[in-house]
């Protein structure tokens, strides 16, 4: 017999760890500098579309696939699978689903550990003094130890800063469901969204810093956001960027929301608890997420400015841009410190989230205890971790996240609605979403959920597949000397897929002997 499963202790807790969960560095980074480069007001029309069409009716899947799969044993992807389509393939389809969310926990903590650092950095002062976005970008590059000509070069003070990180997430992890991340998300998503708050309202305070240029001010910053320039709605490329956003924010197709919703019982709401999860997320984007960043980025830079910093990434934006001008205003050192510990709040909450399938993998199918999957957990993120730290500047970091937190989310959620609604059945699917639901689930999200959620996912995959696919699969698009790093990190992705599904097949093997006893 396996071990008996935890189960949520209370409904707020379950919403403010699955909120947690959404609601990571993406909200405050990616979000800002995705709809600066895709045009402002522009991009918000695509992503409240993806958000209606792809975000919502995928966050109820994935609910309702995690209770389903809890009240069977299972809390991944790989034994939900298994139970919804009785094909021995079935279950190594959702290997992907442990792969993505343990692979971007990975790379997510080492990034973590940097917003981390960069608090304590604003505190102390220790990038006082630099007065450009050049310099602020020697000083990060020092830092992450890609300035220096050996991959040996990474600053001890980095390493000290993932190592605490990665501690950090190992021991909520080590705590359990109630008293890790339950605990974890009474505490941090209170804490994150005070934060926020405090920023916003200073940032909305700044007026026009420059009077003798009006145009950068921090109504011009809101008016770049929220007012639609309709002409760039034909790009597919913005419509493609809101999709990835939307899944990126909402973190489905990591198979991490299936583990988080498995803990609940049977007759749960899942309609209602979805739906709070994503609105607390977008609530949180667009509202705390899209008034900080982009709008004092415009009062300081300008409009053409911003754009021109968001073309260089989010990490331009996040850890350059940002430092210098709460360096530039009143009490900056403090907001600065709120600023980057507002990241480091939203990152390990999301952190503990994306690591926790792998968990729930270890102790569901081995029957292992807490402790002991916890230090395979810890083993393992360390060791995969190394060539992410030390091959930062090969692209190693960006490749890895590509493949997993870009083109491997689309993938798996293409894989997990065809299960899901396909195979296991619209009716069947439908009836598990609305079983023991507290709100009424429009019906035309039936035909949502059976139509236009599948083909808008195969579309987004089959626009990529012949915008770039090719080049990208033959790795034309990198460099000579990021080329080794490059094939380095697939041959780690291959390894880490089968020794999954090795995993998969020697744990159901033992349970299924078991059961036969």
């Amino acid at each position: 017999m396996s071990q008996e499963r935890e189960m949520w202790k209370s409904r707020i807790g379950l919403i403010l760890a699955t909120a947690g969960n959404a609601i990571g560095l993406g909200n405050f980074l990616r979000f800002p500098v995705q709809a600066a480069q895709n045009g402002g007001g522009a991009f918000m029309l695509p992503y409240l579309v993806a958000l209606l069409f792809l975000g919502i009716p995928l966050m109820w899947c994935e609910w309702a696939m995690g209770r389903f799969g809890g009240s069977k044993g299972h809390g991944t992807t790989p034994g939900i699978f298994n139970h919804l389509w009785k094909n021995p393939v079935s279950k190594y389809l959702g290997v992907f689903g442990v792969l993505i969310s343990f692979g971007v926990g990975v790379y997510y903590i080492y990034i973590m550990s940097w917003t981390l650092a960069y608090s304590f950095f604003s505190l102390t002062g220790q990038y006082a003094g630099i007065e450009t976005r050049e310099a602020m970008g020697a000083f990060l590059k020092d830092f992450q130890g890609v300035s220096g000509e050996s991959w040996l070069s990474v600053s001890s003070l980095s390493y000290l800063f993932y190592l605490l990180s990665l501690g950090l997430v190992l021991y909520i992890l080590s705590k359990g469901v109630v008293k890790g991340l339950e605990r974890l998300a009474k505490y941090g998503m209170p804490l994150l969204f005070i934060f926020g708050a405090i920023l916003v309202v200073r940032v909305f305070t700044l007026g026009t810093p420059d009077p003798t240029m009006p145009e950068r001010s921090i109504h011009a910053g809101l008016g770049f956001l929220w007012n639609p320039d309709f002409a760039a709605l034909k790009e597919p490329s913005v419509w493609l960027a809101a999709a990835g956003q939307v899944f990126f924010t909402l973190s489905v197709g990591f198979g991490a929301i299936q583990t988080y919703a498995s803990y609940i019982k049977k007759k749960d709401d899942v309609a209602l608890n979805g739906l709070s999860t994503a609105s607390t997320n977008t609530f949180a984007e667009i509202i705390l997420g899209g008034s900080i960043a982009i709008p004092v980025a415009v009062a300081f830079f300008g409009i053409e400015g911003t754009t021109q910093i968001a073309q260089g990434g989010s990490f331009d934006l996040g850890f350059q841009t940002l430092p210098l001008i709460f360096m530039d205003i009143p009490g900056g050192a403090f907001f600065g410190t709120l600023w980057f510990f507002l990241l480091f709040v939203a990152g390990i909450t999301s952190s503990v989230a994306i690591v926790q399938p792998f968990m729930a993998f270890l102790q569901d199918e081995f029957n292992l205890s807490r402790g002991k999957s916890t230090l395979i957990t810890g083993a393992t993120l360390f060791i995969l971790g190394q060539p992410v730290i030390f091959f930062l500047k090969y692209g190693f970091l960006d490749e890895m996240d590509f493949w997993l937190g870009t083109f491997g989310v689309v993938l798996f959620a293409v894989i997990e609605v065809i299960v899901f609604v396909w195979i296991f059945g619209p009716k069947n699917a439908w009836a598990e979403i609305t079983e023991g639901a507290d709100i009424k689930v429009p019906k035309f999200y039936f035909y949502i959920l059976t139509y236009i959620t599948p083909l808008f996912l195969m579309g987004l995959l089959g626009f990529w597949l012949y915008d770039q696919g090719w080049q990208v699969i033959m790795l034309k698009n990198v460099s000579k000397e990021a080329l080794p790093y490059a094939i380095g990190l697939r041959t780690m992705l291959v390894l880490m897929f089968l020794g999954l599904a090795w995993g998969v097949y020697h744990g159901f093997s033992k349970n299924k002997r078991k059961e036969s006893l």
